[in-house]
């Protein structure tokens, strides 16, 4: 589903016009961002928890000269689906 599907459809739930979706939507989603960046876990109840995980430096391989290189420490996101979400898919 893309962006503009999800606008259109909440607009047409709600009675509210695209635009006010939209701002609502990018604000949410720069929320998220802005949180996760200061290293704070994103809870939706009903839905599930976005954390960042820590990943530490490690030695790898480049795959076309089999030269060893170094990964360095970085940082990811991750999801955890929420009970209600994992049984909504289950169905």
């Amino acid at each position: 589903m893309k962006k503009s599907e999800i606008i259109d459809m909440l607009a047409a739930k709600t009675g509210l016009t695209k635009a006010d979706v939209e701002r609502v939507y990018n604000e949410t989603f720069d929320l998220f961002k802005g949180e996760l960046a200061k290293g704070n876990n994103v809870a939706v109840a009903g839905f599930g928890t976005f954390k960042i995980s820590n990943r530490a430096a490690r030695e790898g391989r480049n795959p076309q000269t089999g030269a060893t290189m170094k990964i360095p420490a970085s940082k990811s996101v991750s999801f955890k689906a929420g009970s209600a979400l994992k049984e909504a898919v289950n169905k």
